[in-house]
């Protein structure tokens, strides 16, 4: 059983969060820009498995060990930086190759191909210790402890998130596709939009660690 009053009031603030800009949201965008709509969609379904992920972490109580641990807080929160860091630099990289093709010696493979794009932004998510303590202190502020087990409770509502999430995800892609559309008609602009991606992953790996 959930609490109907809590389960709404669940929702609305899950609402609020979903739609606010935030580090999840320029991801999304820079994929979508860089890669298209279908790119952007893959990128929502990794964080919404990055939800599912977190979800079991704070069940089984792996993310209080976050929330105690200074050490093992500031070693997931390096990790996701340098994760981000190393997308950033891949993709400014490729730029540099797009805009010189007669130094690059074999047909050049993008690193943002739809298969790896939702591993990329899965890992983006786990790795991510904000995200981690988002759940653990936001979530079980719904849980009414008079109910069925809190577990049951914790794991419904850390699902229902990333789920509820999902299609305001799809809103920010699909403006964002229609946006990009008119860039990629001129030309050289998927060389600057690549960069410009390039340069939020940056942003994003210096905003996790300060």
């Amino acid at each position: 059983m959930i609490n109907p009053e809590l389960l709404l009031s669940f929702l609305g603030a899950s609402f609020l969060i979903a739609v606010a800009p935030g580090p999840s949201n320029a991801f999304l965008m820079a994929q979508t820009f860089a890669n298209g709509r279908q790119a952007g969609l893959h990128s929502a379904f990794g964080f919404a498995l990055g939800g599912v992920v977190h979800t079991f972490f704070a069940v089984v109580g792996l993310t209080a060990i976050l929330k105690a641990s200074t050490v093992a807080y500031t070693t997931v929160q390096y990790l996701g930086a340098a994760y981000l860091f190393y997308l950033g630099i891949v993709t400014l990289k490729k730029t540099l190759i797009s805009a010189h093709p007669e130094c690059d010696d074999k047909p050049h493979v993008s690193i943002s191909k739809n298969r790896n794009v939702m591993f990329q932004a899965m890992m983006t998510e786990v790795l991510n210790p904000k995200v981690a303590l988002f759940f653990i202190a936001f979530i079980p502020q719904f849980v009414d402890p008079k109910l069925s087990s809190t577990t049951i409770q914790l794991a419904f509502f850390g699902l229902l998130y990333p789920l509820f999430a999902f299609p305001i995800d799809c809103t920010y892609i699909y403006f964002g596709d229609k946006i990009a559309r008119y860039f990629r008609d001129h030309p050289n602009a998927q060389i600057w939009i690549d960069r410009i991606t390039g340069g939020v992953f940056i942003a994003l790996a210096i905003n996790l660690l300060f």
